[in-house]
C-alpha cells in the first residue's frame, strides 16, 4: 500500500488535471466541520430542539467519522483531506483519549452500585442477585414499582438492613441511614432522595435521583426541557449540602458531556471518568451506546468504576469503589 501511495497514481493528476493537493476539498471541509463540532460542541445552540444536548449525548461516537473520511481520502488520493483529518483526530484524542486507559487501582473501603431496574423488569429477584454479587455497601435503584418492592426487600433486607424508598427511587445500605427524605426536582412527583449513610469512616451524604426522560422526535428535536429544569433543582440541593462527603447515584438521562447537567457536573466528578476504563456505556443494555447512568462524588476518592452484567432491565448496572 505504501508503494501505491508513493506511486504515479498518488502523485499524479486526476482527469481534470488536479494534483493531490488540489482535490478532495469537500472531504477536507467535512473533516474541519467534524473538528468544529467536537471542539465547539458547547457553542451549538439548544434553542432548536435541544440540538446541542443531543449531539453531546452521543459525542464520542462522532470519532467514527474519522476512519470513514480517512478511507474516502485515500480513495480520492487527496493529501489536503488527509492533512485536514489530523485536526478532528487530535481533538477527539484530547477529549476522550484520557477515558480509554484503565485508571482503577488502589485500596477502597466503600462500594456503591447504581441501577435503574426498569418498571418492566420481570426478573427482579435475579436482578438483585446480580447487584449483590458486587458486594456493595450501598445499592441505589430507580423505577421501583409497587409489585417489585416486596421482592427487592425479600432479597436485600438480610444483608442491607437499612433502606429508604421515596416515590420510585430507593437506597439500601449495610450501614445506618439518617436524615432521609425526598428531594424536590420540580416534576410534580418524587424521583429523588437524600440520606446520610453512617459508615465506619464517617458520614456520607448520598443522593439518589432519576432525572426525567428525554425523547428524540423528528418534528420536535430532543425534548429535554423537564430534565434540564430538574438538573437545576438537584444542583441547587447539592450546593446546599452541609456534609463534605457527597455521593450522587442515579439515572441522569444525560451524559457528563451534556451541558444541561452542568449544575450537577460542575460540583461533582464522575467515578467512571476518574477511575474507570473506557466509556462505561450503560444504555441501552442490549447495545450500550451512551452512559446516562452516573456515580458522581466530591470529598471522596474513586478508585475503580465498572459496569455490571446485564439484568432484566434496559439499563446496565454500574458500580464504583471509593476510598473514604
Amino acid at each position: 500500500m505504501l508503494r501505491g501511495l508513493r506511486g504515479h497514481h498518488w502523485r499524479g493528476r486526476d482527469r481534470k488535471g488536479r494534483s493531490t493537493w488540489h482535490r478532495g476539498w469537500i472531504l477536507a471541509a467535512l473533516a474541519l466541520l467534524l473538528a468544529g463540532v467536537l471542539a465547539l460542541h458547547r457553542q451549538i445552540p439548544d434553542t432548536l430542539g435541544n440540538f446541542g444536548s443531543l449531539i453531546e449525548t452521543f459525542l464520542p461516537w462522532f470519532g467514527l467519522a474519522v476512519p470513514v473520511l480517512l478511507v474516502l481520502a485515500l480513495l480520492r488520493r487527496s493529501a489536503t483531506a488527509l492533512v485536514a483529518l489530523v485536526v478532528p483526530a487530535v481533538i477527539w484524542a484530547v477529549l476522550f483519549g484520557p477515558l480509554l486507559p484503565d485508571k482503577s487501582g488502589g485500596s477502597y473501603d466503600f462500594t456503591a452500585v447504581q441501577h435503574n431496574i426498569s418498571a418492566d423488569n420481570t426478573s427482579v429477584a435475579s436482578t438483585m442477585q446480580t447487584l449483590m454479587r458486587a458486594d456493595p455497601d450501598v445499592i441505589s435503584m430507580e423505577e421501583i414499582t409497587g409489585p417489585a418492592l416486596p421482592v427487592i426487600e425479600q432479597q436485600l433486607d438480610g444483608t442491607y438492613r437499612y433502606h429508604v424508598v421515596e416515590g420510585t427511587v430507593g437506597l439500601w445500605s449495610k450501614y445506618p441511614l439518617t436524615a432521609t427524605g425526598p428531594v424536590d426536582i420540580k416534576i410534580g412527583w418524587t424521583r429523588a432522595l437524600r440520606a446520610t449513610v453512617q459508615t465506619p469512616h464517617g458520614d456520607v451524604a448520598v443522593y439518589v435521583a432519576h432525572m426525567p426522560s428525554v425523547r428524540v422526535h423528528f418534528d420536535g428535536g430532543f425534548t429535554a426541557n423537564q430534565r434540564n429544569h430538574s438538573a437545576e433543582a438537584l444542583g441547587e440541593a447539592i450546593s446546599r449540602e452541609q456534609l463534605k462527603r457527597v455521593l450522587l447515584l442515579g439515572d441522569m438521562n444525560g451524559t457528563m458531556n451534556d451541558r444541561a447537567l452542568a449544575p450537577i457536573t460542575m460540583q461533582l466528578r464522575s467515578a467512571q471518568g476518574s477511575a474507570g476504563a473506557g466509556f462505561g456505556f450503560s444504555w441501552p443494555a442490549a447495545f450500550p451506546s451512551t452512559r446516562i447512568d452516573q456515580i458522581m462524588s466530591r470529598g471522596i476518592t474513586p478508585t475503580a468504576a465498572w459496569t455490571l452484567p446485564q439484568t432484566g432491565s434496559d439499563h446496565l448496572p454500574i458500580g464504583a469503589h471509593f476510598q473514604l
